[in-house]
């Protein structure tokens, strides 16, 4: 069952949620997630992005990879600081940035014996569309530095505006 709903019509998904765990089988398990309904970034400001980090990288001859974490790194509000166990770091490591180039953890050192403390960044693809807008803006302001072709200011805002649709 999928559901999209307000606050206000609890008591009517209420009602619904309880005939549908009428059909459920008594014998297995089940998961029940609500979350909210986030605007998702079109997919031009993803591909966007990724042509001027491209541009960017045959310019300074770092990998894009390199030039894209060092955006990540530099966005702010993308981050969190954990304590994990010595034994723990590279298979938290590992999960954590399996499959997302920017997600990615930097070591600090930690006051707590035999404990990391870690920082979780995470990359564009979990960033909603100001924080995306928020990056690709940075990075736009290094290509004009850089002498690099960007696109005209009522582009970039005709693209914003599809970011929130």
């Amino acid at each position: 069952m999928k559901e999209v709903f307000k606050k206000s019509e609890a008591i009517r998904i209420i009602a619904q949620l309880s005939a549908y765990f009428n059909s459920l089988d008594d014998e297995k398990e089940y998961t029940i997630t609500v979350a909210e309904i986030k605007k998702k970034r079109s997919l031009s400001a993803n591909a966007y992005l990724w042509e001027l980090i491209g541009q960017l990288a045959a310019l300074t001859g770092e990998p894009k990879t390199d030039v894209y974490r060092h955006y990540i790194k530099e966005i702010g509000g993308n981050y969190e600081t954990i304590c994990i166990k010595n034994n723990a770091v590279k298979d938290f490591q590992r999960l954590w940035e399996s499959g997302h180039v920017g997600r990615f953890c930097e070591e600090i050192p930690s006051k707590l014996k035999g404990c990391t403390n870690l920082i979780v960044y995470t990359g564009s693809s979990d960033y909603d569309t100001q924080t995306m807008s928020r990056l690709i803006n940075m990075v736009v302001q290094d290509c004009k530095e850089q002498g690099i072709e960007t696109l005209t200011p009522q582009e970039l805002a005709q693209m914003t505006e599809e970011w929130g649709r």
